[in-house]
C-alpha cells in the first residue's frame, strides 16, 4: 500500500484530525421533511455518517401500518377525543469503513478506485404527541386519560407496549420507502466527502463503486420519553 493509501485509510479512521480539517474548510396532511446532505461525523470506531432526514408527520387517521391493536386505539383517540397525532423520526445513514467489501485501489497515476460496503441505516423515533384540536395545544404521547376510560381495567403495560410496537412498525414502513428513494442523493454526499479527502491526499482522479441492494427491513429504536 503506498503513501497515499496509507494516508487516506487513516483520514477515515481518525476522527480528530479530519473534524478540524473540515472546521477550516468551511391521504393524510402534509408531512414535513428536513434532510442534511453533508457529512456529519466521523466515527472513531470507523462508521462515515453522510446523510441523515428528520421528518415529522401529522397522521388524523391510522393505516395497516398501526396493526389491529394500533388501529383500534388510536382510531379511536384520533376520532373520538378530535386529535392529531405529531410523528416524528430520523434516519442516519452510515458507511461501515471497517468493512471487508471498503476497498481502495490504485488505478493509474494519482488516479483510485473504491469500492463502498452497502449503506446501513439507523432509524430512531424522537416524539410522538398529540394535538387537542379542541383545547388548541399539544399532549405527550399516552396520556393516561385519553385511554384509561376507554380501556375495560385501565391502560396496561402491556398495552403500552403494544402501541409503541405498533409505532415502530409504521416507522418501518415510511423509513423503507425514504430509503429506497434517496440512494442517490446519500451516494452523491459521499462522494462528495471522500472526494475532498482524496484530493487533500494529491489523488486527482477517483472512481466509486456503491452496492444498493434494496431495503427490505430496518431496526427502529425510541426515545427513552416513549418507551418508559
Amino acid at each position: 500500500m503506498n503513501e497515499f493509501l496509507v494516508g487516506m485509510v487513516a483520514a477515515l479512521v481518525a476522527v480528530g484530525a479530519l473534524w478540524v480539517w473540515f472546521k477550516a474548510r468551511k391521504n393524510k396532511p402534509a408531512k414535513e421533511i428536513r434532510i442534511f446532505s453533508s457529512i456529519e461525523k466521523l466515527r472513531a470506531i470507523g462508521q462515515l455518517s453522510v446523510y441523515k432526514v428528520l421528518t415529522k408527520e401529522i397522521v388524523t387517521e391510522t393505516d395497516h401500518t398501526w396493526g389491529e391493536f394500533g388501529t383500534r386505539y388510536l382510531s379511536w383517540v384520533l376520532s373520538g377525543k378530535k386529535m392529531a397525532m405529531i410523528f416524528e423520526f430520523e434516519i442516519d445513514f452510515r458507511f461501515n469503513l471497517q468493512s471487508p467489501l471498503f476497498e481502495i485501489k490504485e488505478s493509474g497515476e494519482s488516479a483510485y478506485f473504491i469500492t463502498m460496503p452497502p449503506c446501513d441505516y439507523e432509524v430512531h423515533i424522537r416524539d410522538i404527541r398529540f394535538y387537542d384540536e379542541q383545547g388548541s395545544k399539544l399532549l405527550p404521547w399516552l396520556l393516561p386519560d385519553l385511554l384509561n376510560g376507554f380501556i375495560s381495567g385501565g391502560f396496561k403495560e402491556d398495552d403500552k407496549n403494544r402501541l409503541v410496537d405498533a409505532a415502530k412498525r409504521h416507522a418501518e414502513k415510511q423509513a423503507l420507502e425514504l430509503i429506497n428513494n434517496i440512494q442517490s442523493e446519500v451516494q452523491k454526499s459521499a462522494k462528495s466527502t471522500l472526494e475532498s479527502i482524496s484530493r487533500a491526499f494529491g489523488a486527482s482522479d477517483v472512481q466509486f463503486k456503491f452496492t444498493t441492494p434494496e431495503a427490505t427491513e430496518v431496526q427502529v429504536a425510541v426515545s427513552a420519553k416513549i418507551a418508559s
